[in-house]
């Protein structure tokens, strides 16, 4: 039996696909935007990117106010094209390294004010993610925001194998699926498909990691999901994902 590719694989091989300076994917309408709104003002201050992947969010935190955006990402592809983007528009205050996230601790300071994690938990083991956020806790300024997306529970369930995103779960159900890894495809307006990877969770192991990771505060939680300006803007795309739940957006803030 052949084993699966790891994560690094997959996106070293498909980099050129998530390389973009605009909305491409059907995530960067349907997902991306609602962090930056959820982030609120990032003036002047210092956001840490788990899971940067090529930048792409990055550049837009740097292009509404951020003093500054370091992140990490495990695959040296991305983190190539993420430092080459960063150089050709001249972004001194971007910072890039390649390296295991749930390990990685060569950061450049001690202290940031915001941090986000767009679509990565659903690459990790619970395990992993409550790592991960513990790590995140530890270096959030006190009262600092950490908002983060995943894949949403139960559309790998709710959704044929068909475009314009989906998930298999074979014959695993929403609960005996847990820590499964759950392969998948997202695409992109003009058709391209990417490869994407859930490893399952159910709502309550995000509510439990964030709480072993030291956030005493409940969390803000929003579901996302195609809008009537996303219908009305290429009904053709996002028409088939209509009423479907995409993603689930967290927002929470450290201990003051």
């Amino acid at each position: 039996m052949n084993q699966p590719l790891s994560t690094e694989t997959i996106y070293n091989a498909q980099a050129s696909n998530w390389l973009r300076s605009e909305k491409v994917l059907l995530s960067d309408f349907t997902a991306r935007p609602r962090v930056l709104e959820s982030l609120g003002n990032i003036e002047g201050q210092d956001i840490l990117d788990f899971g940067c992947g090529e930048g792409y969010v990055s550049r837009m935190l740097l292009e509404t106010g951020a003093k500054s955006v370091f992140g990490v990402d495990s695959s040296a592809e991305m983190i190539t094209q993420a430092q080459t983007m960063a150089s050709e528009l001249k972004l001194a205050n971007a910072n890039y390294a390649e390296g295991n996230v749930v390990t990685f601790d060569q950061f450049p300071q001690t202290s940031f004010d915001k941090a986000i994690a767009v679509f990565l938990f659903n690459y990790l083991t619970i395990e992993e993610m409550t790592q991960v956020m513990t790590r995140v806790h530890a270096l959030l300024a006190p009262g600092g925001t950490f908002v983060f997306t995943v894949p949403h529970p139960c559309l790998p369930f709710m959704r044929a194998e068909t475009p314009p995103f989906y998930f298999e779960h074979g014959k695993k159900t929403y609960l005996d699926g847990i820590n499964q890894t759950f392969e998948g495809k997202i695409w992109r307006r003009d058709g391209i498909p990417v490869s994407v990877r859930c490893v399952h969770k159910n709502f309550s192991h995000y509510f439990e990691a964030l709480a072993k990771a030291g956030f005493n505060s409940l969390p803000e939680v929003k579901e996302l999901a195609v809008t009537d300006e996303h219908l009305a803007f290429d009904p053709k795309f996002f028409g088939p994902l209509k009423g479907y739940p995409l993603h689930v957006l967290f927002k929470v803030k450290a201990n003051d």
